[in-house]
């Protein structure tokens, strides 16, 4: 996408911004089919945004919604579950959980060993993919090696699983250096899919300001000061201030993720992480 027509869509005034969204969703929807169209939800904010849309859109077009994809990757935070217990539920969402157990199995502590060779071939073929050679590997999430098994590898199985042509994700061009020439819709391989990506143009507090206007439900860790959600053990707040009351045009906003993996970030979309 040219940088002038990025900047245009990222100049958009709200309502344009969700009519804008929602262009993309309903093709999304023409395109694929409710059927092999899955949305991914992290209980993030941009996630949530993203749901909550993806329903409007179907309501507009009187169509049940796709299936939910939410990736357990082993180490939640337990506001994260509480949300996306309660909107499953609120919204009627058919919500799966994709989790790579025959890692997570093996670890019963973040940080503890596990050695390649318990796990079953897909993984070890995954490990061999990352150019890892260790006979074994701290279980951490937003590692190098636990983000590809436990988030990826997760997110791969479900789509095979379920027949899944496209998935939409909740990313942003403001969000990460490493997505800015992302476009709405961006085909993968391995599985064979599409990437929708329909909130691209939103700002983090153009965000804030859809959730306070349309008064979408939130994670309350927001309250608490985090402004970007990852894993438990890797994600700090950055100040005690809600995260839409902070400097979002002058701050990093994940600043409080872990900074190896965000160092990291263009290998592992790469690899097929969002």
């Amino acid at each position: 996408m040219e940088l002038n027509e990025r900047e245009k869509l990222m100049a958009l005034n709200l309502e344009e911004k969700i009519n804008q969204s929602k262009k993309v969703i309903k093709e999304a929807i023409e395109k694929f089919g409710t059927e092999k169209l899955a949305v991914a939800w992290t209980g993030g904010k941009d996630s949530t945004t993203m749901t909550w849309l993806f329903r409007e859109a179907c309501r507009d077009l009187n169509i049940p919604m796709p299936k939910i994809m939410f990736i357990d990757e082993g180490y939640v935070f337990e506001e994260i579950w509480d949300i996306v217990n309660q909107l499953k539920k609120d919204w009627n969402l058919n919500v799966i959980i994709a989790k790579n157990t025959d890692v997570s199995d093996k670890a019963k502590n973040i940080g503890d060993m596990i050695k390649v060779s318990s796990l079953n071939e897909r993984n070890r073929s995954e490990i061999v993919t990352l150019g890892f050679d260790g006979e074994e590997f701290p279980f951490e999430p937003e590692s190098y090696v636990g983000n590809h098994l436990m988030k990826t590898v997760a997110m791969n199985t479900f789509l095979e699983e379920n027949g899944i042509l496209a998935l939409a994700t909740a990313i942003r061009w403001d969000e990460q250096t490493a997505r800015i020439e992302e476009t709405y819709f961006s085909p993968r391989s391995n599985p064979s899919h599409v990437r929708v990506q329909p909130i691209l143009h939103f700002k983090e507090r153009d965000i804030w300001n859809f959730i306070f206007a349309y008064k979408v439900p939130f994670c309350v860790l927001y309250n608490d000061g985090y402004r970007s959600l990852g894993a438990k053990g890797s994600t700090t707040k950055m100040s005690d201030i809600p995260a839409w009351e902070q400097d979002l045009e002058n701050t990093s906003e994940r600043a409080g993720r872990g900074q190896n993996k965000e160092e990291i970030m263009g290998k592992l979309r790469d690899l097929g992480y969002m």
